[in-house]
């Protein structure tokens, strides 16, 4: 039976956050709110739970769960040969809607789908998300929908399509935006634009001028 908090009442959200905390260090998925829309979240380094989360949205393994992180030094521990541009990527929009592709550290033990040796990595600009990822450390987290479903924005859309395959929904109020973020691959030498979102080339080029657009 799932469990549903009021995050807009601080009592239901202190008690919301440490049974989603406790519910992930079970190895269980919890709903959660960011900055750009609902997201269903499991443990990283659990490869049984990340199952779970691409279970229960209907996903196959070569579509691989992008990893949230609460501060921009989590970074240190996950990914390797991070260039100087990808640096100043996370300057310019972290936390908010870009999600960089990296290599990540190969001593990491998850497994995380079939990643061919990268890692898809986020920090949200959202109060909620951030205080979890500081109770739980990384989280792979994807859109808390079916593939092919509609794109939550609500906790109630989140919780139609994916029902009691979760423990415990944070509900955090409608998503900001409601925008899919920007992903950018930083693994060469050259940024490359992998999908639009979030924030526009014309943002990501005035950080990065040489950022290609990818096909």
């Amino acid at each position: 039976m799932s469990r549903r908090y009021d995050c807009a009442d601080a009592g239901d959200r202190a008690t919301g956050l440490r049974e989603a905390a406790s519910a992930i260090r079970r190895g269980e998925l919890v709903v959660l709110p960011t900055d750009t829309l609902y997201g269903v979240g499991a443990d990283a380094f659990s490869p049984e739970a990340v199952g779970d989360l691409l279970a229960a949205k209907g996903r196959g393994r070569t579509m691989p769960s992008p990893v949230l992180v609460g501060s921009p030094t989590t970074l240190h521990g996950l990914v390797t040969d991070f260039s100087e541009q990808a640096w100043e990527l996370v300057d310019a929009f972290w936390p908010g809607g870009l999600t960089l592709v990296a290599k990540h550290q190969p001593s990491l033990r998850w497994d995380l789908g079939e990643t061919r040796g990268t890692v898809a990595v986020r920090m949200p600009l959202h109060p909620v998300a951030i205080e979890l990822l500081n109770a739980t450390g990384p989280l792979a987290v994807s859109s808390a929908n079916k593939t092919g479903g509609p794109s939550p924005a609500t906790c109630d859309e989140a919780q139609a399509q994916l029902g009691d395959a979760i423990s415990v929904y944070l509900d955090g109020g409608n998503a900001d935006h409601a925008t899919a973020s920007s992903i950018v691959d930083v693994t060469g030498k050259v940024p490359v634009l992998l999908r639009a979102g979030a924030i526009s080339i014309e943002q990501l080029r005035e950080v990065v001028p040489d950022l290609e657009a990818g096909s």
